[in-house]
């Protein structure tokens, strides 16, 4: 078996202090890959050290800017990671890509936080500049001519269909929701990729993955299911369930997204 978790950690100093490493312990899963990690390698492994993830291995790619963006790949056994030779996935701390031995072979994972975005301004524009870079890779990655499986997980900061966020007549202008977003998750779904979180997931609404820390949108499930699982066909078959996390009360809570957990046989 290969069980596969993703989350927004929402910074992975304050998730240590809310409880949120315990938890990702408990999971015991096999591949952790981790968005918003906002750390200094420095401070990604001083934080591990301390808690019961120590163990595991750890590859990290941290944003230019202090305290932003980050993802990192935890794994059992060790993995190498991969310079895809692109400055927009190798050095924004958006994109680390590894290639690692596991139970159901040799595979490639890559853990992913796609720019939030926000209309009309710069940051709109830096997002489609990602997701352009990010289209690339996936062509590249679900190329037929390439052998090993390949599990893409993180944060994609676009819901795909009206089941995929509460209010979503609210949020067609906004960032996140936008047709020219969706577009690309329309592209990769339509070709070797498959959503898993939707397959296993049932056909909706939800099950979301995002609350905002403020108002009573976790308490009346009002979410974004924008954290995602995607596997090329052969790795997408052995795929048996996608569980969303969700923390039992607001006050359990150790960040605004709940993790997503694969389980392949």
């Amino acid at each position: 078996m290969l069980r596969v978790l993703t989350v927004n950690v929402n910074g992975i100093r304050a998730a240590a202090r809310r409880g949120g490493l315990e938890w990702l312990a408990k999971a015991n899963a096999d591949v952790i890959c981790m968005q918003e990690v906002r750390a200094t390698h420095e401070q990604l492994h001083e934080v591990l050290k301390e808690s019961p993830l120590s163990h595991l291995h750890v590859q990290h790619s941290p944003a230019p800017q202090l305290g932003r963006a980050g993802v990192a790949i935890l794994t059992k056994a060790p993995a190498k990671r991969i310079s895809v030779g692109h400055e927009q996935l190798d050095g924004q701390g958006r994109w680390v890509e590894i290639d690692v031995d596991t139970e159901l072979g040799p595979i490639t994972v890559v853990s992913v936080y796609v720019n939030a975005g926000e209309v009309e301004t710069i940051k709109q524009t830096e997002k489609y500049t990602f997701l352009e870079a990010m289209d690339e890779r996936l062509t590249t990655l679900q190329s037929a001519r390439r052998k090993r499986p390949v599990l893409v997980c993180g944060d994609f900061n676009i819901a795909h269909h009206e089941v995929d966020i509460k209010n979503w007549k609210g949020n067609l202008k906004n960032s996140g929701f936008l047709k020219e977003e969706r577009v690309y998750l329309d592209r990769w779904f339509e070709k070797s990729w498959t959503d898993l979180g939707r397959v296993l997931g049932g056909e909706g609404p939800g099950p979301y993955t995002w609350w905002s820390w403020r108002g009573k949108g976790f308490d009346t499930d009002g979410g974004w299911r924008i954290d995602y699982v995607i596997a090329t066909s052969k790795l997408a078959a052995r795929a048996q369930t996608a569980v969303v996390g969700k923390a039992p009360t607001y006050a359990e809570r150790w960040s605004d997204h709940a993790p997503l957990t694969v389980d392949f046989i």
